[in-house]
């Protein structure tokens, strides 16, 4: 190869280095942060943007204020581990077998989430997010099911459904707080810890597109603010008494509250961080709950969350299961707004991917639809048919109609554009639709249940 050759070879290969480079920058430009922060056991009325009058929630109350506060979002399912399922595959929790419709137990040693499921944390790091994963896991106890093999480059938090928010002790008495995928030890109130490591993760990179996920484990019991004692101790089974150092049972509103507004402050930080960095103009901030709260618990607790106007509680399907506020902030974006169309825990799946620059489809199959056009040109969601199961309890949502079909009664379906508390049975005014939709619910189940025995046996990556 003589020298003019040489060199124009040379040149030919900085030069496409330099657009490579150039075009990993735009696209890095383009692609926004996202900060997806999940309340636990939250009450759809316990934020005071939603009507409560007992809890001060001043940095959520501006963050609806100042973006989109849903009126209809609805979690997956009315546990825990069902919509943390669903929102980080985009997909009915129930594909994954009966076992994700309701709370993951440890002490079976139920495998956790599986490997080979495409999360939405793999598919933006593929994309050159940085992904971190701070608070409660809850889809997976031990190795291998932890986060960091799931998609997140870092995780601190616990792995079960609960744990002493000072002693970090789960209901069996194990010590549970984790650093990536080696148990280690931490001080500090469990809400104070997600939001300094979560601040933390967000300056370390801020030069870059990254991915925060706060699964918060508050507000799930033990009820405990961050001033009230500890109340368990590493070797002891917490399974009959695990709900924490309450005195007057009838009366858990203010333990609950100090958490509320624990949250609240954790929230605040949050956005106060992405403010003091400038990042405010280039993050989405999304607020929501995993299901609804507690009206009251066994033993005889009360007065526990705020359901507002809505029937029922967590683990049922009428609307108090699941039915549950929601608030996308990103300044400058999304205009202040309440929104009232339908929508659930893994629609924001596809709707961060298409944030960050993927196709649809790219990474498989979804059954969330893409909220983009919803938050930004406020474009309604076509309606569509929504499904909820959790073991006997099931539901089916068409539009203003939902139809609840519940072990030993006859199908209920209730107009939820009249009707938001389900408290008339308007079955027999309908008996087409109810046919319809009890229809409807056996193919899905049927679709779900087929998908199932593709996880019957996890493979491990």
């Amino acid at each position: 190869m003589n020298p003019i050759d040489r060199h124009l070879g040379i040149l030919t290969f900085l030069l496409t280095l330099l657009i490579i480079q150039l075009a990993c920058g735009i696209a890095q430009a383009s692609q926004p942060n996202i900060v997806f922060i999940l309340a636990d056991d939250l009450g759809y009325a316990d934020l005071g943007c939603y009507g409560s009058k007992v809890n001060r929630t001043p940095h959520l109350d501006r963050l609806a204020a100042s973006g989109m506060r849903f009126t209809d979002f609805h979690s997956n399912g009315p546990m825990c581990s069902p919509t943390r399922a669903a929102f980080l595959t985009g997909l009915y929790q129930n594909r994954f077998g009966r076992r994700f419709e309701a709370a993951l137990s440890g002490k079976n040693h139920d495998p956790g989430l599986p490997l080979q499921a495409v999360t939405i944390a793999e598919v933006l790091r593929d994309a050159g997010y940085a992904t971190g994963c701070f608070g409660k896991w809850h889809l997976g106890y031990g190795p291998p099911y932890l986060p960091t093999n799931q998609g997140f480059d870092e995780y601190r938090g616990l792995l079960s459904g609960d744990g002493d928010y000072h002693t970090h002790v789960d209901r069996s008495g194990n010590e549970d707080w984790w650093h990536n995928h080696v148990l280690s030890g931490e001080e500090g109130y469990i809400t104070d810890l997600v939001t300094r490591h979560g601040i933390e993760f967000i300056k370390r990179h801020r030069e870059k597109p990254f991915f925060l996920y706060l699964p918060h484990l508050a507000v799930h019991f033990p009820w405990q603010g961050s001033d009230d004692p500890p109340h368990r101790k590493a070797g002891t089974s917490y399974h009959r008494d695990k709900w924490g150092i309450i005195p007057d049972r009838t009366n858990v509103r203010p333990h609950l509250t100090a958490m509320i507004e624990s949250l609240d402050t954790s929230v605040g930080a949050i956005v106060a961080t992405l403010e003091e960095l400038n990042l405010t103009n280039r993050t989405l901030v999304f607020f929501t709950s995993d299901n609804g709260g507690y009206r009251t618990y066994q033993g005889g607790f009360k007065n526990i969350s705020d359901m507002g106007p809505l029937r029922g509680q967590k683990t049922e399907v009428y609307e108090g299961g699941h039915r549950v506020g929601a608030i996308a902030y990103w300044p400058g974006k999304i205009e202040p707004s309440v929104c009232d169309d339908t929508t659930m825990t893994f629609d924001l799946f596809p709707t961060f991917a298409k944030l960050a620059g993927r196709k649809p489809g790219s990474w498989g199959d979804c059954d969330g639809v893409d909220l983009s056009a919803l938050l930004f040109n406020r474009k309604p969601v076509n309606v569509r048919t929504l499904f909820w199961r959790i073991g006997a309890k099931k539901c089916v949502r068409d539009g203003r109609h939902k139809l609840c079909v519940l072990p030993n009664q006859p199908p209920a379906l209730y107009d939820l554009a009249t009707d938001l508390g389900e408290t008339t049975n308007v079955a027999s005014k309908h008996p087409q639709l109810v046919s319809r939709l009890r229809q409807s619910l056996s193919d899905w189940e049927q679709s779900v249940d087929r998908s199932a025995l593709n996880w019957q046996s996890p493979k491990t990556r």
